[in-house]
């Protein structure tokens, strides 16, 4: 059976690899509430270590789009994982959750053993980061769905949090401040305007070394995005946060208001902004106009939080701990239009 199977371009004999591969990556992920080891049939945890008083489960799912065709381009597979599971924990930290348990899910045409290690590496790695337990995820080789070299990434992160610690827009108030927390770079949204830009409407290879960058491109394009939840659970146990963005697809303009409530917007000062300097020079090259590339990029700041002026120097210190290098940049205002100055 399992030769007619590998006539089909499905291999039993590299899953069996990948598994083998992958398990000392996922044990360094193990935290105290991992029950099964990977390889179950279902992934075992038990939330009654954590011992909250009234646990509230906060769940997220994402990919990292067409970013994969620039990792698969320049044969780099280690980072892209890091970034699959920071678009998901980023996202259910602004509700204040912990990440507690990270599942994903990799497709591919050829299922190689040694790429697939290096992409659950980088899961791995990701989930160090964020505290969570790599307890589970699904390796396919479909050759009649994707070529040899092609392959697709997807993430499921479970986290928990305390009813009564929810962040909440209730107590947003006008004057309250907007920090920006500085990203690595274009993370994980808009690439498939960054290949346009680069590959199609100018002749930049992957491996060209860029002045404006200080690097080469594909060292530019492929930095992981930046998981922010240490620092943010920090700073959740001293400072009262008022609300919570992660600056995604959509940029400023789509995810800033997703945590403003009704009669409240932001005003955001473009000057107080680290725009970096990919993002000047993809402007530059598309001709492409500011506001719209504040509604496309995160320009600079990958998660927002809403703070009130007294707490203003405890969260830097906190936040400059951890290196997210902080920025006031803007505040609350009454109203339902948003400003960019």
């Amino acid at each position: 059976m399992s030769n007619k199977y590998q006539e089909s371009g499905v291999s039993v004999e590299r899953g069996y690899e990948t598994v083998n591969r992958i398990k000392k990556h996922t044990k360094l992920t193990y935290n105290k509430g991992v029950m099964s080891d990977i390889g179950s049939f279902g992934a075992l945890f038990d939330l009654g270590k954590y011992n909250i008083k009234h646990p509230i489960l906060v769940s997220g799912t994402d990919g990292v789009g067409t970013k994969l065709l620039v990792a698969q381009e320049a044969g780099i597979h280690d980072t892209i994982g890091i970034d699959l599971v920071a678009m998901c924990v980023n996202d259910i930290i602004t509700t204040g959750a912990m990440p507690l348990f990270f599942l994903d899910y990799v497709a591919s045409g050829y299922a190689d053993p040694v790429v697939m290690e290096q992409i659950v590496k980088g899961i791995s790695e990701g989930c160090i980061d964020a505290g969570a337990a790599l307890i589970g995820g699904e390796t396919a080789e479909m050759p009649g769905m994707y070529s040899n070299n092609h392959y697709d990434l997807a993430g499921y992160v479970t986290g928990v949090v305390d009813k009564e610690a929810i962040v909440s827009n209730e107590t947003m108030a006008e004057g309250q401040l907007i920090i920006g927390l500085e990203s690595s770079g274009i993370h994980s949204n808009g690439y498939s305007l960054v290949r346009k830009l680069f590959f199609k409407d100018h002749d930049y290879k992957l491996t060209d070394y860029v002045e404006e960058l200080g690097s080469t491109l594909q060292d530019e394009l492929l930095k992981p995005t930046k998981i922010y939840v240490k620092g943010i659970l920090d700073l959740l146990s001293k400072v009262k946060l008022h609300g919570m963005a992660h600056i995604t697809g959509g940029g400023f303009i789509e995810n800033i208001p997703r945590t403003f409530k009704e009669g409240f917007s932001f005003s955001v000062d473009k000057s107080l902004v680290p725009v970096k300097p990919i993002f000047k020079l993809m402007a530059k090259l598309g001709s492409i106009e500011e506001n719209e590339m504040y509604n496309i990029f995160n320009m600079g700041i990958g998660m927002v939080v809403v703070i009130d002026p007294q707490d203003l120097d405890q969260t830097l210190e906190i936040l400059n701990t951890y290196d997210y290098k902080p920025h006031v940049i803007g505040k609350v205002i009454k109203g339902d239009n948003w400003e960019l100055v």
